[in-house]
């Protein structure tokens, strides 16, 4: 199969997934946003293959930035089954991220 076949994975195919996916809104200009991949690799290191992260340059896609509402970067947003569960401008550390992201797709199952 050529790329051209390939069925392209669109953003809107990923948050709507099984799996959840917490997406990074960022810019390369900004100093707290180099702050959050370490965090976030920390993150992915602790739910394997049950969490997707993403980073959204809100430079290169701004409308999905202005579709979602992102005033602050960085800013995550946690997607599951298409819903947001969750959503905050600013870094967040690795073990707060963790309780966080558990958290919401609990409320999100139970409800």
């Amino acid at each position: 199969m050529n790329n051209t076949e390939a069925k392209e994975i669109t953003f809107n195919d990923l948050i709507k997934g099984e799996t959840p996916v917490l997406v990074d809104f960022y810019a390369d200009w900004c100093g707290p946003c180099r702050m959050m991949p370490p965090i976030l690799q920390e993150v992915k290191n602790r739910f394997g293959d049950d969490l997707q992260i993403i980073k959204i340059d809100t430079e290169k896609n701004p409308d999905v930035a202005i579709h979602y509402n992102v005033r602050g970067i960085p800013n995550m947003i946690l997607f599951h089954k298409g819903d947001v569960l969750w959503q905050q401008a600013g870094v967040i550390q690795a073990p707060q991220l963790e309780t966080i992201i558990r958290q919401k797709l609990e409320e999100h199952e139970a409800a």
